[in-house]
């Protein structure tokens, strides 16, 4: 029987198989798809995901991200991190970097499907594989979470993300965020010459009439050549009714999402699968719990907040106008997001 069975082999799956096999657990990763393992995200490194990788060992090539620009049109504004600079990187590079340093470590990596979760006297059964402790790493629609009975119905809209990159020098150190009147669009440099464009927003999406929309991205993507096929993930929002049971614990996108707004989602979820790692490593899983509160809580009240404002067809144009006349509240609320 091993320690820690990790379900789920993305990002976050991968960091918490590091953090366990650093602590001397033996660990095995559950993943059926081949690396390296890609996604619908914008892609934007915060400035602490970044701190939390490096301690780890893993250092993922890409381009310095500084801060945040809104622009409506009319007004912008822009917030630079207080501290060090994020990265932007193409989730391949970042999955590539975190697979190397799992094989460095000697972790087993396991080419399955969780099927049936079973937990008890001791020990949690996935995949054929018996281990002390299990943890969801799955992703959205979490096959752990509802395996756990743990699925909670979704309040509020549904919204969907559709992610494509171009071949275009990058012209800003700056995530960008265009405000459309029912959407939003994301613009991240991730070499010097790749972009990852977003759009946020309710069904259907489309990023090229989104793109449209935004005469400036317009025009600098006019001679852009696509260098990757379009990628949607959705609806966003995923709730849990809570984040663990008996040995098996949940992290990442698997333990509840709120939206990618705000575009931290990999900074909680590196923080997650560190606290559930230290929980089992103390033999105290119930721990987790309160420890998930509290990483999540700024993301959850903030991106919450801003989702519902935004949904608000009368709120929606307040936001970039509000963030450009009181630009040190909104730098304050990036760096509370960035670190």
């Amino acid at each position: 029987m091993i320690d820690v069975l990790v379900v789920g082999g993305g990002p976050v799956g991968l960091v918490a198989a590091i953090h366990a096999a650093r602590q001397g657990l033996q660990v095995t990763v559950v993943e059926p798809r081949t690396s390296p393992v890609d996604k619908a995200c914008g892609e934007g490194l915060m400035p602490d995901a970044l701190s939390r990788l490096r301690r780890i060992g893993v250092d993922p090539p890409g381009m310095p991200i500084r801060g945040i620009r809104y622009r409506d049109g009319r007004r912008e504004a822009v917030a630079h991190f207080s501290g060090e600079p994020g990265r932007g990187v193409r989730r391949t590079a970042l999955h590539a970097a975190l697979a190397e340093r799992v094989r460095d470590l000697g972790i087993a990596v396991v080419a399955a499907t969780a099927g049936d979760v079973v937990c008890g006297s001791g020990r949690v059964e996935a995949a054929g594989i018996t281990a002390r402790y299990l943890i969801g790493a799955d992703g959205l629609h979490s096959a752990v979470r509802r395996a756990l009975g743990l699925d909670a119905r979704p309040a509020g809209r549904r919204r969907f993300g559709v992610r494509q990159h171009f071949d275009a020098a990058a012209w800003t150190d700056l995530v960008e965020v265009h405000w459309l009147s029912d959407a939003e669009v994301y613009v991240t440099p991730v070499d010097e010459h790749v972009v990852g464009v977003a759009v946020l927003g309710e069904p259907p999406l489309d990023l090229p009439a989104a793109i449209a929309r935004v005469p400036e991205l317009a025009e600098r993507l006019a001679d852009a050549r696509p260098v990757s096929v379009p990628r949607g993930a959705g609806p966003l929002r995923q709730r849990s009714s809570a984040r663990r049971v008996d040995r098996a614990l949940l992290v990442g996108d698997a333990a509840g999402y709120v939206d990618a707004l705000t575009g931290e989602g990999l900074r909680v979820g590196f923080a997650e699968a560190e606290a559930a790692v230290d929980a089992i490593v103390a033999g105290a899983p119930e721990l987790y719990e309160r420890q998930w509160r509290s990483i999540t809580r700024s993301y959850r009240w903030l991106t919450t907040g801003l989702v519902w404002t935004t949904s608000r067809r009368w709120l929606r144009p307040t936001v970039v106008p509000a963030a450009h006349w009181q630009p040190a509240v909104f730098a304050r609320i990036v760096d509370r997001l960035a670190y």
